[in-house]
């Protein structure tokens, strides 16, 4: 299919973006893209390609935006039952880390995940997803983290292949095992880091192999945190994890500065998410290395926090940024990445086009695929966004509403 007539083509062509280099959408007035398969084959001007490709099938979009399927680099998708009790006890000032404290938070969460059957788990994430989906996110992470014991943890890893299979939203999976301490290790944080390195990680590495030898093996996160894992705990599991060839993720920085964005890039995590409180030696030390740095800005919305990733500082320092949804059921219940930009634009002080890159080209490098999916260049995949808009400057401009006329993924056509 030969898409033309695009007011703006955005390729966001080539490497990740840096630094001052975000932004660069790689624009094509009166733009046009040619799909073969699930593969573009070519991106020009539409008298370029209609004189190139004559008798190809075509879709005139009538001057509207084209550009690549969003990626959401962070989410924790998939989940059974909802939080909305504990959302009011926030209004009422409590904080998430009392909350949490008192049995609520994660632990609710986990609590209503392993008592439900296995398709009420599908039925409720496929809901999600989908919604995603119709909002332009083509490509998503979604984390383990809300069985935290073995048998529960495997269940969720094989709902997420599962939903991959089914498609059409593409799934890159973490194992978080590492999300909160287990009920039943209240108190024992040290033993629950034990069986994490000694009989979960090895455990996950070999179902995997079993269940999907075609997939590079899932990352491994951390939730790195005064009153969850500490340093030293985080470095061992991702030690280990490393150990075992897996890729690493880590949360980071979200409530207090203990050093999780450093260890992120001494050992070469793919991304370091969250990076509220970030020390600016911790942030040039992350901006000189190929870590990703993942802001949430939903997170603290959904919080009614006023601190946010000092995105602006960790550009100055060259640093690679991306953004995500942090899709959650207690701080961030928002399927739209097109809200975080217009987050971002707001909170982070971006403008529309850094933030299009960090959620495109930088949010896949932040899942390590960016050689695959976020641009628009020929012998990449076909994810494509065509939007009801004449200027790419109304994603981030306008929020509240769906500004997504149809997305197309792996080259299939899927009119909201």
């Amino acid at each position: 299919m030969l898409i033309h007539s695009a007011s703006q083509l955005l390729t966001i062509a080539g490497a990740p973006q840096r630094g001052a280099d975000l932004g660069r959408l790689g624009i094509i007035p009166n733009g046009a893209v040619l799909i073969e398969g699930e593969t573009i084959a070519a991106v020009g001007t539409s008298e370029e390609l209609i004189q190139k490709y004559p008798h190809e099938s075509s879709l005139d979009v009538n001057g509207r935006v084209v550009m690549p399927g969003l990626v959401d680099p962070h989410t924790h998708a998939i989940w059974a039952g909802d939080r909305s009790a504990e959302f009011e006890m926030r209004l009422q000032g409590k904080t998430y880390m009392e909350i949490m404290a008192a049995g609520g938070g994660i632990a609710s969460t986990v609590r209503a995940t392993r008592a439900a059957p296995l398709k009420v788990l599908l039925d409720e994430t496929r809901q999600r997803l989908r919604r995603m989906f119709s909002y332009g996110t083509t490509t998503a992470e979604v984390k383990t983290g809300y069985g935290l014991h073995s048998a529960a943890e495997l269940r969720i890893l094989l709902a997420l292949l599962e939903l991959d299979a089914e498609g059409p939203l593409e799934i890159a999976a973490t194992f978080l095992g590492a999300h909160a301490v287990a009920p039943e290790y209240l108190g024992k944080t040290d033993e629950y880091v034990d069986l994490i390195c000694n009989t979960m990680l090895p455990l996950v590495q070999q179902w995997w192999s079993n269940h999907a030898p075609y997939h590079t093996l899932p990352f491994v996160d951390v939730f790195c945190e005064k009153g969850v894992f500490d340093l030293a705990q985080s470095r061992r599991i991702l030690e280990e994890a490393r150990r075992l060839n897996f890729p690493l993720k880590i949360h980071a920085d979200e409530f207090e500065n203990i050093g999780g964005a450093a260890l992120a890039a001494e050992l070469g995590a793919v991304s370091a998410d969250h990076l509220v409180t970030t020390s600016a030696e911790d942030i040039r030390t992350l901006a000189h290395s190929n870590t990703v740095a993942v802001a949430l800005p939903c997170t603290p919305f959904g919080l009614a926090e006023t601190h946010y990733t000092p995105a602006r500082e960790i550009l100055a320092e060259g640093g690679l940024l991306a953004i995500a949804s942090d899709l959650n059921p207690g701080t961030a219940w928002c399927e739209s990445m097109q809200f975080a930009i217009a987050l971002a634009c707001r909170y982070l002080h971006l403008t529309p086009a850094q933030a299009i890159a960090a959620a495109t080209i930088n949010a896949a490098a932040a899942i390590g695929r960016s050689e695959r999916i976020g641009s628009l260049e020929p012998g990449k995949q076909a994810d494509v966004l065509i939007l009801d808009i004449p200027d790419y400057r109304h994603l981030g401009y306008r929020f509240g509403t769906n500004l997504v006329q149809s997305v197309i993924k792996k080259g299939k056509f899927y009119p909201n």
